[in-house]
């Protein structure tokens, strides 16, 4: 497998078309933040690979990601997304840039430890939408949680969060899929961000109306009014 294999082109925040990637799998990770770091698993999917290894960040993991920067890879091993080949190690990649990742699965070390005030400072009144996002060439179904005012389908809008967090979430390839059980999200990189569906958790489509037409009364509605 060639270690110049994340060198293409990626988006361009800005709008302006694409730009030229600078990830390679030597050297050191320049834009890692500063402060202590810790090592933290992670799982991500690009357009041809399945990376698994650990970060070197120094909090959370949907943080580090968002700032669009290099980050220092380690104990990594890969393999094709569709599972044709068994995990490999693969000791040249030392650095990762988040623009390659299509997916990236995040277990509970995830998140560093929290006081009291910053846990309560992250419980923010949000509404949470089940839905199906289309990142070609993966569809990710799970819950999204957004602020009051936001509708599912402004996540193809540009914004500064690159990755944005799906719970409860599954991952399917052609219908199968490619997650396992104990995710505690996926982060999905909204620059492949193709479509936004919302749907019925029990079916993984769209919820369908019902067909027919009232039969009379005084409806709920009604009654709120």
């Amino acid at each position: 497998m060639p270690f110049d294999f994340l060198k293409r082109n990626k988006p361009d925040p800005s709008g302006g078309g694409k730009r030229k990637g600078s990830a390679s799998g030597t050297g050191s990770a320049a834009g890692t933040p500063g402060g202590a770091q810790r090592g933290v698993a992670f799982e991500g999917l690009t357009e041809e690979w399945r990376l698994v290894g650990m970060m070197e960040i120094p909090g959370r993991l949907s943080d580090a990601l968002n700032k669009r920067e290099s980050i220092t890879i380690a104990d990594v091993k890969w393999a094709p997304f569709d599972g044709s080949a068994e995990l490999v190690s693969a000791p040249g990649l030392k650095t990762i840039d988040p623009y390659d990742l299509i997916i990236v699965l995040a277990g509970e070390g995830s998140l560093p430890p929290l006081t009291d005030a910053e846990r309560s400072a992250f419980k923010v009144h949000k509404i949470a939408y089940d839905v199906a996002l289309e990142v070609p060439p993966f569809r990710v179904v799970g819950t999204v949680y957004l602020f009051p005012g936001s509708e599912p389908d402004r996540l193809l809008d540009r914004a500064t969060e690159m990755f944005i967090p799906l719970v409860d979430a599954t991952a399917y390839l052609d219908g199968r899929s490619v997650t396992e059980e104990n995710i505690e999200a996926i982060l999905v990189n909204r620059f492949y961000l193709r479509g936004v569906e919302q749907i019925d958790r029990r079916t993984g489509i769209k919820a369908q109306t019902l067909p027919g037409a009232p039969l009379g009364g005084t409806s709920w509605q009604d009654r709120s009014r």
